[in-house]
């Protein structure tokens, strides 16, 4: 009997071809190939590649092969994990600096298979430490750090294969991205049998596949980052921690990586957690099951955030307008403003009693020209005003 969360997802993969967002629809089908750890499965996806990479004019001929590849797998059942497992529990976890005024903490959290957790704020206020402690680079002063997912007598070597952490600046490696994947794979035991296929199926899932025969300098610092990740998921870690993975990357690699992170991490075969830092506070917003805000080491809760948001009728936004202050606070009405103050070009506004329609009526017959807008009452970035 076929499993209702692959059919769902083979229907997913139909939909985006159908709406051309074909893009989407492929990285969803590999990851339903590498769920089925079918080695048969991967070279059908491989030979897919190979030929659409020599006629990519022939769209039809493509989608075709995609269609005829997806109904192969919907005849096939394979075991799915939904056991949502606890992987890593922090509770109380302190750090000081003898020689610094800076300490973290205490912060306490969960991180379940599954899950993708957003660590943001300013420039040092301790996402780093944190991520470095989870890791056991660094020793915390206070709390427990469990790792309920792996047995209590496994050695360091096996908690740092499933529990992975990429700093922000990776050595620099040597040969071809091809051969590095390659040596990962043997190096972490995967049988010779499986290993060219395993590896060329991660270099597709991350886009490397025309990249395979390039070297550390020929790749770009966002193919650099898809390199740490495809060799990292050779490992099939269990919890990856990552340090500002976004850093010097365009908008749309930064959408692309997130993406990639929230779909590969809800894995049907093989769910892990993911902690990741970051300074696009919006784009890991998108994508996470939580954020956490730290600013001077201590932590906010952005699910805390939207539960306190449920409770009250505030509404806080950042607006850019042409006008006056004095215009704006006249359209809007005195009243309703709780709290107004300019941050650079933008005005931050917490309103009493409003909703957005409303306040566009209102600021439109008031002929308010707005430049920018965003609505920010369940968005961390209201911690950044506090």
């Amino acid at each position: 009997m076929m499993i209702e969360q692959i059919q769902e997802r083979l229907q997913q993969v139909i939909s985006h071809f159908e709406n051309g967002n074909e893009n989407l629809g492929f990285r969803m089908l590999v990851d339903v190939i590498l769920d089925s750890e079918d080695v048969t499965n991967y070279q059908h996806c491989i030979d897919l590649v190979s030929w659409h990479e020599q006629h990519k004019e022939d769209v039809e001929a493509y989608r075709k092969r995609v269609f005829d590849l997806v109904e192969k797998l919907r005849e096939q059942s394979f075991a799915i994990d939904t056991s949502h497992q606890l992987l890593i529990k922090a509770e109380g976890i302190e750090k000081k600096y003898a020689k610094q005024s800076f300490s973290l903490g205490p912060i306490s959290f969960e991180i379940h298979a599954g899950e993708l957790i957003g660590l943001v704020g300013e420039n040092g206020n301790g996402k780093t430490t944190l991520l470095r402690i989870l890791a056991s680079d660094l020793k915390a002063n206070q709390g427990v750090i469990t790792y309920p997912a792996l047995r209590n007598d496994v050695d360091l070597y096996e908690m740092r294969t499933k529990l992975t952490y990429i700093p922000q600046r990776t050595p620099k490696w040597y040969g071809s991205v091809k051969d590095n994947l390659k040596f990962t794979a043997t190096h972490y035991g995967i049988a010779p049998h499986i290993n060219e296929s395993l590896v060329l199926m991660w270099m597709i899932r991350f886009g490397l596949w025309q990249f395979r025969n390039h070297k550390w300098d020929e790749l770009s610092s966002g193919y650099k980052m898809r390199f740490e990740l495809a060799r990292t998921f050779l490992r099939r870690p269990q919890l990856l921690l990552l340090d500002e993975p976004l850093a010097n990357l365009d908008i749309v690699s930064q959408q692309l990586i997130l993406e990639d992170l929230k779909m590969l991490g809800k894995s049907l075969r093989h769910p892990l957690g993911i902690m990741l830092s970051s300074q696009q506070l919006y784009e890991v917003e998108k994508v996470s099951d939580e954020v956490i805000f730290l600013k001077n080491g201590k932590p906010s809760s952005f699910n805390h955030l939207k539960n306190k948001q449920d409770e009250s009728s505030l509404l806080v936004i950042e607006i850019e307008i042409e006008n006056t202050k004095e215009d704006l606070v006249a359209a809007i009405g005195e009243d309703k403003i709780s709290q107004i103050k300019l941050l650079g070009s933008n005005y931050y506004i917490e309103l009493n009693n409003m909703h957005v329609i409303e306040l566009f009526h209102q600021l439109s017959t008031a002929k308010i020209e707005v430049k920018y807008f965003r609505n920010i009452s369940e968005s961390t970035r209201r911690f950044f005003n506090v």
